[in-house]
């Protein structure tokens, strides 16, 4: 199409459209102005079709249309478009040559971003014979001088004398998880400039943030080879596809809804029903993944120590009791939740990995893993115990002081992650066992295990009631239609309710509360009456049943923790020693049980043991026939079965080795 022809359809256009936005970006000195593209199509096919096959000679002719229309004084605005139709909405993977100049729609994640830095827009060069300015506005990657000097005709030793400077930022996008299952996600590099680079844009693409692109594609030379290019995309305008809690819009309306339902004496029940209501029961797990939705407070003492807020929740169970069902269910809950699986998750995945990115990004860059990019939300890793002990080492500080730390190549940087952790984990024997404690049946790390405030065993046990139930529950929701499965509070209110309650609601312990607390705590602790019995809970789960009060406190939006609250986490702590901290032999609570530690019962086997090799190593000698050993432990009322476990287990440890078959010897 014609230049003058574009300007004046696009001046009726933004005049018939959008005078009242040009006026306000007027008054209100603004950058640019949205379009919607379809209002484009609908206006004028033939524009609409040669903004896509154009799009950087169009969108300049649009800009020049603002001087036709009446407006108070000059307008100089960038045209930004949004929205284009679905057949311009490309996967970032089947990008191709085709594509190149015109303008199209991707969708993904940010992966990696550069700093904002400036770069030229318009250079002005001195001939060197004439003294000529000559002024080339830059649209390349590089700094283009001119060919030849209009006045003299001389082609060489141009000097830049003049430029002028726009903020630039370099991001890499791939594609989201979903569309890309069983495949590498593609990635493509996206340049932004000008307003696309304002500290409210610098937030939606920093790395993390789900976006939609539209823009420009272009080439240019690979480095090294004339024949191969790389391509980019010149963003002309960026939407968020996922609202941050900072953007989740709270009217007055919903402002008195969630004041009402924070009021309501069952809006326990009525959270707990609206978190996967399409899986029977767990009451008490669901009633935990609540708590952790609104968390805790954290607190910073006077002496800079910091007290987490988030609350990890850790489930062990037998195969098909919908683990996974519900940790991806809960993912989706609420912004920034993130579902990583077993052996995907890498150290560098996890927390923070430094790349080189020399041809756009200028050099060494950070790349965050999805705790950062889950901050101030939710991560479930689900087959927990499949990660890499390596990669495992990582979470331990992530976990407990809500950072991730990195020093690699000359990078050194501390990044937030305050993320709560639902991790799920398979028994290694297939079923869950509660006569077995926790570290033999999961092979995580006891000092990863310390760290969730809440561990629930999901156990499939034959119960013919239950089973008709669950079974009848299942063919009414999802095969015959005669029960609707919907929550009791729809997810969109649900996440303006959880914002609302972690932004405006910030309670504090009342004494009362932390009477009832410290009670049940010192109640535990008073029966450990001696060096032997065991330890039934820690100041770590102390601290947990703070947090989770503070959680409980926050639903009814109360500025103050009640006792009410303190023994609804009382209770669910209680909920959650009796699955995994039940010594069978003592009969009591051991909280070495609970958090991987070798229990007290083995502690007091291992001292006899040692006590038997020390006896045997005084009457005969350095080296101890096995048979030895197993006779006079048994006489002390040692088992056979536990004697051999105890022995592979200070062999195990080093403190003691076996030189020939059946003879020990201690270290």
């Amino acid at each position: 199409m014609e230049k003058d022809i574009v300007i004046e359809k696009f001046s009726e256009f933004l005049r018939e459209y959008y005078y009242n936005e040009l006026l306000t970006a007027y008054n209100e000195n603004k950058k640019s102005v949205y379009i919607e593209f379809d209002l484009i199509d609908k206006f004028d096919t033939e524009l609409a079709d040669a903004l896509l096959d154009n799009p950087q000679e169009i969108l300049e002719y649009a800009e020049q249309s603002l001087s036709q229309i009446d407006l108070p004084g000059e307008v100089k605005l960038k045209i930004r478009v949004l929205s284009l139709s679905e057949e311009n909405e490309i996967r970032i993977r089947n990008i191709r040559a085709e594509h190149i100049g015109k303008l199209i729609s991707v969708d993904g994640f940010v992966r990696t971003a550069s700093e904002v830095r400036p770069e030229v827009s318009e250079a002005i060069f001195q001939c060197p014979d004439c003294g000529e300015r000559i002024t080339i506005i830059q649209t390349e990657r590089f700094v283009k001088a001119p060919f030849e000097c209009d006045k003299c005709d001389n082609k060489k030793g141009f000097k830049l004398i003049e430029q002028k400077l726009f903020d630039a930022r370099w991001i890499k996008m791939e594609e989201p998880f979903e569309i890309t299952t069983g495949e590498r996600p593609s990635e493509i590099i996206v340049f932004l400039k000008e307003d696309l680079t304002s500290p409210k844009m610098r937030n939606k693409t920093d790395p993390g943030n789900r976006i939609k692109v539209v823009g420009a594609l272009k080439n240019l030379p690979k480095k090294g080879t004339s024949r191969q290019m790389d391509i980019f995309i010149d963003a002309n305008s960026i939407e968020s596809m996922e609202i941050g809690w900072e953007e989740l819009d709270i009217t007055p309306d919903d402002e008195k809804k969630i004041f009402e339902m924070a009021a309501d004496p069952n809006i326990y029940d009525k959270l707990i029903a609206s978190v996967a209501p399409a899986l029977y029961g767990m009451e008490s797990i669901k009633e935990g993944i609540i708590m952790q939705l609104f968390g805790g407070e954290t607190h910073v003492q006077k002496d800079k120590s910091r007290v987490r807020g988030d609350i990890h929740i850790l489930l062990v169970g037998d195969p098909s009791t919908a683990k996974s069902a519900i940790m991806k269910v809960v993912s989706m809950l609420i912004p920034r939740g993130r579902y990583v699986s077993g052996k995907g998750v890498t150290g560098a995945g996890l927390t923070a990995a430094v790349v080189r990115e020399e041809e756009f990004l200028g050099g060494w860059v950070l790349e965050a893993g999805v705790l950062v990019m889950c901050n101030r939300s939710l991560i479930a890793i689900d087959e927990f115990e499949k990660i890499e002990k390596t990669d495992q080492v990582a979470l331990h500080e992530a976990m407990e002081l809500s950072q991730i730390s990195i020093a690699k190549a000359n990078i050194v940087a501390t990044l937030p992650a305050q993320t709560a952790v639902l991790g799920g984990g398979n028994p290694k024997f297939g079923r869950f066992d509660p006569y077995v404690p926790i570290k033999e049946q999961i092979d995580v790390p006891e000092t990863l295990l310390t760290r969730f405030d809440l561990k629930f065993a999901l156990r499939d046990i034959p119960n013919p009631d239950l089973d008709a139930k669950m079974a009848e529950h299942i063919l009414q929701a999802r095969h015959f239609d005669e029960v609707e499965i919907k929550p009791a509070i729809e997810g969109d209110f649900l996440r303006k309710y959880i914002s609302y309650a972690r932004k405006k609601c910030h309670p504090k312990l009342s004494k009362e509360a932390g009477g009832a607390i410290k009670d049940f705590y010192v109640s535990l602790r008073e029966k450990t009456t001696t060096e032997e019995s065991p330890v039934s809970i820690t100041l770590r789960q102390y601290e947990s049943l703070i947090r989770m009060a503070e959680a409980a406190a926050k639903i009814q939006l109360r500025g103050v923790v009640t006792k009410e609250d303190a023994t609804r986490a009382i209770n669910l702590m209680k909920s959650s020693l009796r699955e995994f901290g039940l010594d069978p032999e003592s009969g009591k609570i051991d909280i070495d049980r609970v958090e991987g530690h070798t229990t007290t019962v083995e502690r007091g086997k291992i001292r006899t043991m040692l006590d038997v090799i020390d006896e045997l190593t005084a009457t005969l000698g350095k080296n101890i026939p096995k048979e030895e050993i197993i006779r006079l432990a048994k006489s002390k009322g040692l088992k056979e079965f536990d004697i051999e476990k105890m022995l592979n287990e200070l062999k195990n440890t080093g403190m003691i080795f076996e030189p020939r078959p059946n003879i020990l010897q201690k270290m």
